[in-house]
């Protein structure tokens, strides 16, 4: 007979809501555009190491817990994937911001993540940067582009989403165990009992 042994991991319990967003048209608008001093690329072959800068960097004052939690062969296997692709702000030469796009089978793009670099939050590229995103994920016969976004993180992320054009579908709250050995901060609005 054999025992099987649990090991539960150290956590901290963090709620949110989480918001699910949808855009069934690309916007009508002119698109804001970027500082001169500003340029987005696609990373062709984005390493791991790189992946986790931005991630985490982007991240860190927003609980971005699940990437940090799993390997490096799992955040490899995402970047192999034909249908990841991840597009970096660069301003005076320097990272600025990321977003990682999925395209999805019937059409449909999901946003999985957006974000600017500490540095570059507050000097107004948000919503330029946000329409690049938008129109990239737009390309290539989308019908249907979503994003969600949770209490977790930057309070304008929402309002900027609808301003953008995003119609919310839904809201849900979530439970997170976001693990101790990962150190992020955990602010005390969001932990749960």
């Amino acid at each position: 007979m054999s025992v099987k042994l649990s090991l539960v991991e150290p956590a901290i319990r963090v709620a949110v809501d989480v918001t699910f967003l949808r855009m069934t048209q690309p916007p009508a608008t002119p698109a804001p555009s970027l500082p001169a001093d500003a340029t987005v690329e696609t990373v062709q072959s984005c390493t791991v190491p790189f992946y986790r800068y931005l991630y985490n960097t982007v991240g860190q004052d927003y609980v971005w817990w699940l990437r940090r939690s799993v390997s490096d062969a799992e955040i490899a296997g995402i970047l192999a994937d034909p249908t990841v692709s991840i597009h970096v702000l660069y301003r005076h030469g320097a990272p600025a911001g990321f977003y990682e796009l999925e395209r999805r089978a019937g059409a449909q793009t999901n946003i999985a993540y957006f974000g600017l670099l500490p540095h570059a939050v507050g000097q107004g590229l948000g919503a330029a940067f946000l329409r690049h995103a938008i129109d990239a994920g737009w390309s290539d016969g989308t019908r249907l582009l979503t994003v969600n976004t949770c209490t977790a993180d930057h309070p304008r992320a929402l309002p900027n989403y609808r301003a953008a054009g995003f119609v919310e579908t839904r809201k849900v709250r979530e439970i997170w165990p976001v693990p101790l050995r990962l150190g992020l901060k955990v602010p005390e609005h969001l932990r749960a009992g």
